[in-house]
């Protein structure tokens, strides 16, 4: 490799600006099961809108797309703007990638047939988790699970491609937009997080590897509905107080997430009055952090037994949700 002569000025300029996800996605290709370029495309279709998202998000204060619109989702949330922005790019860059036969996402009631019946893989996502903190500037982010499909390639796409267990799961991530914009995912052999780089439109590997710690001096949850939380959950947030730890909870799944990952904690939400059921998704909000979170030396659970080997029934599935740094759900599991 060519290396100028030394000097400062010279050197300042052409220090290596290091991996890019694409470089990465083709040097760790091997690992994937049935490698032979599709899942490597399909991740990089996901790159693009995310990179189209980070976008619209960076200028949504001044574009007028903050608002809600008339419409809402299968939970019956309200739909905001950019929650329908999000979900039409990514399911437009995952058609036109052709390496997905369907896709399921949180702002549609049903399976998008995406028309491409060679495909081999299924994709589950929720375009933008933690859409209400739009207007007010706080992180939100994408979340996406990826499913080798169990129907057979060359016809139309089956509801049970999707009704897997998480173990089921080839790769799985999220994109947090917030400071910066990253993108953490796994193929089963790890973590790895990449930050983009705006100027240079590009993702770089930024943090390889990403072990949570094994404990953690945070926990997040929404205390709202503390009074009918199980039992053993507020024994849990007991012991927390007690031995005076912090709360940190934005409303952002992604944000809480990643935060706990890097730092330890472990995030919190069970079933409660209001959700009995638990709130959050397991095909295309838990199984996918569950994924990430044991690749990372975390632990995943619905307070009974481990997220990844939930049983879906429906595509839109509710279930409680705690993850985070081993030491923590295990002491909230024994409490």
């Amino acid at each position: 490799m060519y290396q100028p002569k030394s000097n400062a000025t010279i050197n300042s300029f052409t220090h290596p600006v290091g991996t890019t996800i694409d470089r990465f996605i083709i040097q760790r290709q091997n690992e994937f099961p049935h490698a032979s370029g599709e899942l490597s495309q399909l991740l990089r279709d996901l790159v693009l809108a995310s990179k189209i998202i980070s976008r619209e998000i960076n200028r949504a204060g001044l574009s007028g797309i903050e608002g809600i619109t008339e419409e809402e989702n299968v939970q019956g949330e309200k739909q905001r703007m950019l929650d329908v922005i999000a979900d039409v790019r990514f399911a437009r860059a995952l058609g036109n990638g052709r390496q997905v036969c369907a896709i399921l996402s949180e702002e549609r009631a049903g399976i998008i047939d995406t028309g491409h019946v060679d495909a081999k893989y299924v994709n589950a996502l929720d375009p933008l988790d933690g859409s209400t903190n739009i207007d007010t500037n706080i992180a939100v982010g994408t979340i996406f699970s990826i499913y080798r499909r169990v129907s057979q390639v060359g016809h139309t796409f089956s509801t049970s491609d999707f009704l897997q267990k998480g173990i089921d799961q080839v790769a799985a991530g999220y994109i947090l937009y917030g400071s910066s914009t990253m993108l953490v995912y796994t193929t089963g052999h790890g973590v790895n997080g990449f930050t983009y780089e705006p100027s240079l439109g590009e993702y770089f590997l930024s943090h390889p590897n990403i072990k949570q710690p094994e404990t953690g001096t945070c926990y997040s949850v929404n205390e709202k509905y503390i009074d009918s939380f199980p039992q053993k959950v507020k024994n849990y947030l007991k012991l927390c107080k007690a031995n005076n730890m912090d709360t940190r909870y934005v409303g952002s799944l992604v944000c809480d997430f990643h935060r706990n990952l890097l730092k330890g904690g472990v995030y919190i939400y069970p079933q409660n009055q209001k959700h009995m059921q638990g709130k959050l998704r397991l095909l295309y909000e838990c199984n996918a952090l569950a994924f990430l979170s044991e690749q990372a030396n975390g632990l995943a659970t619905d307070g009974n037994k481990r997220i990844l080997e939930t049983q879906a029934e429906w595509h839109h599935q509710l279930v409680p949700f705690y993850a985070g740094s081993k030491q923590m759900v295990l002491s909230l599991l024994n409490i």
